[in-house]
């Protein structure tokens, strides 16, 4: 096992994590400190999902775009409850959704405002702040 200083434990925060192989198409890592092991998605909004990341964040996407779990449903093909499951998720990980729709995916103020707005809206969420 290699030690990677670059990924920091979901669990006490140590950064004597090394490569503990894959599971799942995720990547996953043991700590040296605590001894317990997590994925890149611990403690993430997609975590313990069955669905690829980058399909929950399209209909994310979809969501914030046109304004509608129904639209979502009819493009993504996910069903509406799923979808709203995850809006819920997200709302609980808002700190972090709000920076990767600001950082990764390059969406302005306004546009990550629309989709908190509209997650208000439909699920009485809250971002934590």
């Amino acid at each position: 096992m290699v030690e990677r200083h670059c990924e920091v434990c979901r669990h006490c925060g140590s950064i004597r994590t090394v490569s503990n192989g894959s599971s799942h198409d995720h990547h996953q890592w043991r700590c040296r400190d605590c001894g317990r092991s997590f994925r890149s998605t611990t403690g993430t909004a997609v975590a313990h999902l069955k669905t690829p990341a980058t399909e929950v964040v399209r209909a994310l996407l979809v969501v914030m775009r046109r304004g509608s779990l129904r639209a979502a449903e009819e493009v993504t093909g996910h069903k509406y409850e799923t979808i709203g499951a995850w809006l819920r998720r997200a709302g609980q990980h808002a700190e972090a959704v709000t920076a990767a729709l600001a950082h990764d995916l390059h969406l302005s103020e306004v546009e990550v405002d629309e989709f908190w707005s509209f997650v208000r809206k439909k699920g009485s969420l809250r971002p934590a702040r």
